[in-house]
């Protein structure tokens, strides 16, 4: 074998190798929260880190922090790292993000709500009428007498959210249209809205009562406002937060 090809075939392993761990260093981490990124105020929450199987430490950031928010070693067996917060309140709310010990990569942003910081819940009610045929469309609209810069309107599982920049009425109240809800939006009701400052956009209101829409044909026994408190557990901006 002369010298230069042996040069050549050390080469091409050297880079191979390099390869094969830049290859690994791409694996980002996946981070998610439970029982959801939506929590109301006072509940407990955890944040889950999921990277590669050779990550021996995981780094939770909170955004505005340069230091990390805390660090962990996986949990055995599994290569997930495990945070808690005992108590949900509008310090811990923000974006966060996990980073694996020699990684290159961060994981996607997790958006973590507090519900229920800011009391008086608004109301939701929809025109014209809460019965969506298959052809048209209803607008629901979310009222406070607080002076709310904005509106989320969420379903049931969260998958449905929208938000909308308030108005503010002569009245003093605040108010937000969410129009176009067509028959297929119906189904991921109850629907739910919540009140925020634009300089807190993760600390919300007490939730508004659900709001159930129908659609015609299909039967029913009422087509007002269900007037039990139900919080709701989840992410707005709806990037994907969660485990896959």
């Amino acid at each position: 074998m002369t010298p230069l090809f042996t040069g050549l075939l050390y080469l091409g392993l050297s880079l191979d190798l390099r390869n094969t761990v830049l290859a690994g260093n791409l694996e980002k981490p996946t981070l998610w929260a439970e029982p959801s990124s939506v929590i109301a105020s006072g509940n407990n929450v955890t944040i889950w880190c999921e990277g590669s199987k050779e990550t021996q430490i995981y780094f939770l950031y909170k955004e505005g922090s340069s230091a990390p928010w805390d660090s962990q070693t996986p949990k055995d067996p599994g290569n997930k790292a495990l945070f808690s917060i005992a108590s949900m309140e509008k310090l811990h709310a923000g974006q966060y993000r996990c980073y694996s010990y020699k990684s290159r990569w961060r994981s996607d942003p997790l958006e973590l709500v507090v519900t229920g910081v800011h009391h008086g819940k608004p109301t939701l009610s929809a025109f014209p009428s809460p019965v969506v045929t298959s052809v048209g469309n209803v607008t629901l609209q979310c009222v406070s007498s607080k002076g709310y810069d904005g509106f989320i309107l969420t379903g049931e599982d969260l998958k449905f959210s929208r938000s909308q920049m308030a108005q503010l009425l002569h009245t003093g109240q605040s108010q937000a249209l969410f129009p176009v809800i067509s028959m297929a939006a119906s189904k991921s009701g109850p629907f739910r809205c919540y009140g925020y400052y634009t300089n807190t956009p993760h600390v919300w209101s007490e939730a508004s009562h659900p709001l159930e829409l129908h659609f015609s044909g299909e039967e029913f026994s009422s087509f007002t406002q269900l007037t039990s408190e139900i919080l709701c557990h989840k992410p707005f901006y709806l990037k994907k937060s969660s485990k896959p």
